[in-house]
């Protein structure tokens, strides 16, 4: 178990606004460069530049260990690193804070990612004018996805409804102060079907002030290739940067291009799929896929700007860069300067927190936790919606509906974008007798017992290996049944449960003295420590709530405003509860469903 961190309630490295101002202004004020100075200069000498991509992550720990992480990664030496930005301001302090944590205490430029939509024109002005004062000169303007089905959803500021108009302003309010970058779509626009209007809008963007166009993530370079082209014919000359994003596991990959979209070569599916139960191949796989969109745009289109999002990951990407010679193998990578707030340990185990990443409860030490491939679950078109889960007028209906999804019957839930794994067969009949009491089920997985790592059903990681899990179960229940139950899993002492509402009520019977991280899934692998990619605790739990109960509204707002459906799902959403129980015996697999079945 990787005990490097010393956790405490005070938690000594965890800083507040004021304090990190303290200390932004303590180390540096000065201002980043403009980065399409740097992406025109390497085209110019025809030598690959690459930058990074990073996101802020849910918890305090994993924002405090990614700045650490962004120490050793900028002696990678990258020309600049981005920020993205959450939906209507939802990271708002968090992005601008690492944008200038890294240039003030690392030296690096920063581009930081900005969306309007959702974003009162009060909001846009803040972060524009905090972005100046803290000497960033780049923003990636984005439009940012609105809700997902959004036919009854109503923008909150008729000034940005687009990316175009964010551009429009920033040139308006701050003339050439930024150098500004927008998204291009090589595949096209997931809302804008006919791919000539898509160019068009692409062409308005580069028109009305951007400096330069970042793509979005693809796995066939020959249509990148073809789609740069079609920009150059078109009119379109500013500079283009491929966004490249390794391949982290198998489920997320396969999560990411269903939610973009993005078509990926036969033959990379056929290699994927041929070793998808072998998590340290498929990351393995990842680097060399993108070593090779790589190599194959700059011998073969010109193309010497990469911007690599690494999803707050270190290994997948210094193993990119080596394989490309571009960092020396073996170099020793540490930080220059050790942030205030920043843990100490050792770099070497901490990639161990994510080695294998699983999603809301993964290690929240970890830089990448939160990366649910920025989605918390699915909520389709209203359309869609309607077609795949109906409308519900009774809470009956939606109960049928996880039923539904247990048998296979419908593919997704707004909190489950992929159909089950293969090792809910193991408790399919007692799920659906879980559903059936009141307890609708979001997440699961039976217990395990030193069952193989190639297992076809419960084997992850490297050969060789042997895995555990604990029995764990995920759910939401009436405010009517939440009483009764909380009593009967207190009488389990094998039982740890968490459990909250929409108004953030909260009960566990986990005390602040024994709180702690508990692995429900870890592996033991020849010549490593134990790996534990899946934990409970307070701090996912609650990090997860929000957008667990933040989708019950998203669902509300697929029907019309007074219907039945809406005014169920209204309902619901402010009365249930969301429970997470772990059953601790892993050797009694049958435990956890006896007590939640009990009378």
């Amino acid at each position: 178990m990787c005990t490097d961190l010393l956790l405490s309630n005070k938690k000594p490295w965890i800083f507040s606004a004021s304090v990190f101002l303290f200390f932004f202004f303590f180390f540096s004020s000065s201002a980043s460069m403009k980065i399409i100075e740097k992406i025109e200069q390497a085209q110019k000498d025809k030598h690959i530049a690459y930058s990074f991509e990073y996101f802020p992550p849910k918890t305090e720990l994993g924002f405090a260990n990614l700045i650490d992480r962004l120490g050793r990664m900028s002696q990678l030496e990258p020309e600049f690193i981005s920020c993205t930005w959450g939906a209507g301001g939802s990271t708002h302090d968090r992005t601008l804070e690492l944008c200038s944590t890294a240039q003030s205490l690392y030296g690096l430029d920063t581009l930081m990612h900005l969306t309007c939509t959702n974003m009162e024109k009060e909001k846009v002005d803040i972060a524009l004018k905090q972005a100046k004062e803290a000497g960033i000169r780049n923003i990636l303007a984005l439009r940012g996805d609105p809700p997902r089905g959004h036919e009854y959803w109503t923008p909150v500021d008729s000034h940005f409804t687009h990316a175009i108009d964010l551009v429009k302003y920033i040139r308006q309010e701050y003339k050439d102060y930024f150098c500004i970058g927008v998204a291009g779509y090589p595949e096209g626009h997931i809302d804008c079907p006919d791919k000539e209007q898509d160019m068009t809008y692409l062409k308005e963007k580069v028109d009305a002030g951007a400096d330069f166009i970042m793509t979005q993530l693809f796995y066939d370079s020959d249509i990148c290739i073809a789609w740069i082209q079609k920009c150059r014919e078109r009119g379109i000359h500013v500079p283009i940067v491929p966004g490249i994003m390794p391949i982290p596991t198998y489920q997320s990959f396969r999560r990411m291009i269903n939610l973009c979209n993005v078509k990926v070569p036969a033959k990379v599916m056929q290699d994927l799929d041929a070793i998808k139960g072998d998590d340290q191949k498929v990351k393995e796989y990842g680097v060399k896929l993108a070593v090779s969109m790589i190599q194959h745009l700059y011998l073969d289109a010109d193309i010497c700007n990469f911007h690599i999002s690494t999803l707050n990951l270190e290994r997948s990407t210094r193993l990119i860069l080596e394989a490309l010679h571009l960092h020396t193998v073996g170099k020793s990578v540490k930080a220059g300067k050790v942030s205030p707030w920043a843990p100490i340990h050792d770099p070497s185990r901490a990639e161990l927190w994510d080695e294998f990443p699983n999603g809301r409860y993964g290690d929240s030490r970890s830089p990448a936790y939160g990366e649910v491939t920025h989605s918390a679950g699915q909520i389709i078109s209203t359309s869609q919606a309607t077609l795949k889960w109906g409308q519900p007028e009774l809470e009956k209906d939606i109960q049928n509906l996880f039923i539904k999804y247990i048998r296979g019957e419908i593919n997704s839930l707004p909190w489950c974008d992929e159909s089950l794994g293969t090792e809910t067969g193991a408790i399919y009949q007692r799920l659906c007798e879980i559903i059936e009491r009141g307890y609708w089920t979001v997440s699961s997985q039976p217990a395990v017992n030193g069952a193989s790592s190639q297992d076809n059903v419960y084997g992850w990681g490297p050969k060789g290996g042997y895995v555990y899990q604990k029995a764990f179960l995920e759910f939401f229940v009436s405010d009517t049944q939440i009483e009764e139950l909380l009593v009967r899993l207190t009488k389990d002492d094998s039982i740890t449960f968490y459990a909250t509402n929409q108004k953030g009520d909260f009960r566990t019977n986990v005390s602040d003295a024994d709180e702690a991280q508990n692995a429900v899934t870890w592996g033991v692998f020849p010549g490593k420590e134990i790996i534990q990619p899946t934990i409970i605790e307070k701090a996912s739990f609650e990090a997860w709530k929000d957008d667990a109960f933040e989708l019950w509204k998203e669902w509300e707002e697929q029907y019309a405003p007074n219907s039945k459906s809406q005014k169920l799902l209204c309902d619901i959403g402010q009365r249930y509860w969301l429970v997470n129980v772990v059953h601790n015996d892993f050797q009694q697999p049958d435990l956890l469903f006896d007590v939640m079945l009990s009378k």
